[in-house]
């Protein structure tokens, strides 16, 4: 604590303005959790005003550590050839500014699920955690994870989050969305809501949303008609065939939540071309608000997913494991964007 400062600051320098030891510093300005808001604020105005930067190779050498995250994003099984669902890639701003904001470097790549990818990554230091994104039927994915958590790779994915969770996991509260999404369709006075999107053990994420719709139309005395739930995964095309099966089967329905914004835009074109008018006869929403979601015809109402906050806690999750501190809350709240698709004009 005695250090003064020399002409090349270093972190002692920073410790003795700052009045703290020298891996304070260090871990403040790794963004660790474990050094309080006011410390970790003290001390990067201290680093800008000296002109510090830290340098990455020393920091590497001594803690063991490449300063390095792995982002794979994993093909899904698509109708076409684009493999990667739009809701992941939007993610995609909020993950690279929080790396940049704790100094971190980020390896982006595409995977198919059945490569060995963390052998190329943690396991040969290439990065010191995974973020998994994108991995589809999620029942092909449990014995990967399981492997991972056996070998005590750092990782975190974004998915259903419960007790069955493998790893750490970041996600929506999809059931309290789920339910959010059937209230509003109840309270314009719909009364036999479609639910479009595979609800089972291979997609958690849309099983949760459908228990949520469920679950408020039971508090409002209503059924939940299994007859008018079809499995679709979030492509436009698939959404279409599952609607249009829904019509072909000559059930009575008034509105329709679907469990993305891909498939909700599919089904609005089969409502269409069945000559449905939106939201009069029936009410159609979707989930993740997408950009596409406010220009369909009319705007789609839909379940808007904190795309910004999910980038921050994914990467803040990750840091966590990597310095053994305690892992943040896994959960994150969704909001109800109505549009035109629900809402009928005076």
């Amino acid at each position: 604590m005695g250090r003064k400062p020399s002409n090349r600051p270093t972190s002692f320098d920073i410790a003795y303005r700052a009045g703290v030891s020298q891996p304070t510093v260090s871990r403040a300005l790794r963004g660790s959790k474990a050094v309080s808001a006011a410390t970790r604020e003290r001390i990067e105005a201290i680093a800008r005003e000296l002109n510090y930067s830290v340098d990455k190779n020393a920091s590497s050498l001594r803690s063991q550590r490449a300063n390095t995250i792995a982002l794979l994003f994993f093909e899904e099984q698509t109708p076409d050839d684009s493999k990667i669902n739009p809701f992941f890639l939007a993610m995609l701003a909020s993950i690279t500014r929080q790396c940049a904001n704790r100094a971190l470097d980020l390896l982006i790549s595409f995977q198919k699920m059945e490569d060995d990818w963390h052998v190329r990554y943690q396991d040969s230091h290439r990065a010191d955690g995974l973020i998994l994104l994108g991995y589809g039927d999620y029942t092909l994915y449990e014995s990967r994870l399981e492997q991972l958590v056996r070998q005590g790779t750092h990782f975190v994915r974004w998915g259903s989050v419960d007790d069955r969770t493998i790893g750490a996991t970041v996600g929506s509260d999809n059931f309290g969305a789920g339910k959010l999404a059937g209230e509003h369709l109840i309270g314009l006075g719909r009364k036999r809501i479609a639910f479009l999107g595979q609800a089972d053990e291979h997609y958690p994420e849309f099983a949760d949303r459908y228990r949520g719709l469920c679950s408020a139309l039971a508090e409002a005395g209503l059924a939940c008609d299994p007859m008018l739930q079809r499995d679709a995964i979030s492509h436009e095309e698939l959404g279409q065939r599952a609607m249009q099966d829904i019509l072909d089967s000559g059930a009575g329905f008034d509105a329709v939540f679907a469990a993305s914004d891909l498939i909700a835009i599919g089904a609005m074109r089969a409502l269409a071309a069945a000559g449905r008018a939106i939201p009069d006869d029936v009410a159609v929403m979707g989930f993740d608000d997408l950009p596409a979601a406010s220009m369909t015809h009319p705007p789609l109402t839909t379940v808007m997913q904190d795309l910004k906050g999910a980038g921050e806690r994914l990467v803040e999750t990750l840091v966590a494991q990597i310095e053994d501190t305690p892992l943040p809350a896994p959960t994150l709240p969704s909001r109800l964007i109505a549009r035109a698709s629900t809402l009928k004009s005076a």
